[in-house]
């Protein structure tokens, strides 16, 4: 038998619902410590837990924060079956749900999918919080990606939740029978046109671009095709239509041809090398507006729209009031 003083003692759980009304003696105190008072053998760690995970409220209120000050009178709760709290982020939300696919509006600076190992936070991470919040609270419908968005870019993003719908996504993404247009705010002055090359992984200085050599086996055939929507000091808002989907195509493009997207930092070697400076933005300023296809079970037309977030609009109203081109 071992020894008593090898024997781990466990902290008592906390109960399931426990209530009381913060006192004169509780007056800036903060809640970790009111509740901590009241919850014997339970630790700093675990009762900032309680709180951060949504288990505390204050007269109704979920309180996440353990370090908020109480004043006398309120009411303190704990309920420990409560659910977590949804993580808000701003620019997501879901543009269109049925059994078979879902479509969302990303946010910029949120990975499409998990790219580096234990990645958290991507827009499949976001699909599933807000299933889990739902009525039905559901958390194990799959999730199948059909495309992908670049993380800087914001806008619609479309996964499938059958392998019914995978597999007619699939088709109608790599038969580029999807219409896909985006708005883009290029540095420059932008021309019109029909933009086509073959992109390769390394066009030769370890960027992915295009390259010169048209029998290069590894080529993929890309095409772009820009309209001018507003001309603007020192830059030109664009509406961009893929014809062919591929990796960061329409950066590539428009960089290649002197026009880098505000605020790509990979895809501005160019304009470096040319001794000019990219124009300061805390976002690439390329949205995925418009997206639509027929649906891929009962053959139903989708056609979706999406406005840019605030941060794209506020950039872009920073730079209609720039007077002076550089």
């Amino acid at each position: 038998m071992s020894p008593s003083w090898c024997v781990a003692e466990r902290a008592p759980a906390p109960p399931r619902d426990f209530s009381f009304t913060s006192e004169a003696s509780d007056e800036g105190t903060t809640l970790a410590a009111a509740l901590r008072a009241r919850l014997a053998g339970q630790s700093w760690n675990a009762v900032r837990r309680l709180c951060e995970t949504g288990k505390v409220r204050v007269d109704g209120a979920a309180v996440l924060d353990p370090a908020q000050r109480l004043v006398r009178g309120v009411e303190v709760s704990l309920k420990l079956t409560a659910p977590r709290p949804r993580v808000i982020v701003p620019g997501f939300s879901v543009a269109y749900e049925d059994p078979h696919l879902i479509i969302i509006e990303k946010p910029s600076g949120v990975s499409s999918v998990p790219y580096e190992e234990k990645e958290t936070g991507t827009a499949m991470d976001l699909i599933r919080d807000h299933w889990r919040q739902g009525p039905q609270r559901a958390t194990k419908h799959a999730l199948f990606v059909v495309h992908r968005l670049d993380k800087e870019t914001s806008g619609l993003l479309c996964f499938a939740k059958t392998r019914a719908a995978e597999r007619g996504l699939h088709t109608i993404f790599q038969k580029h029978l999807a219409t896909r247009s985006y708005l883009a705010l290029a540095e420059g002055t932008v021309s019109p046109g029909r933009i086509e090359s073959r992109l390769v992984a390394d066009r030769g200085d370890g960027l992915r671009g295009s390259t010169r050599n048209p029998a290069n086996p590894e080529g993929q055939r890309a095409v772009t095709h820009v309209d001018v929507l507003e001309r603007l000091a020192d830059t030109t808002l664009c509406r961009i239509t893929l014809e062919t989907g591929r990796t960061h195509q329409i950066r590539i493009h428009l960089s290649e041809r002197g026009h880098p997207i505000v605020g790509d930092t990979v895809y501005c070697r160019d304009l470096l090398r040319s001794g000019r400076r990219p124009l300061p933005s805390s976002r690439l300023m390329l949205h995925a507006r418009q997206l639509g296809f027929d649906h891929p079970i009962d053959g139903t037309r989708l056609d979706f729209s999406a406005e840019p977030p605030e941060n794209f609009a506020q950039i872009l109203a920073d730079r209609r009031s720039a007077r002076v081109p550089r």
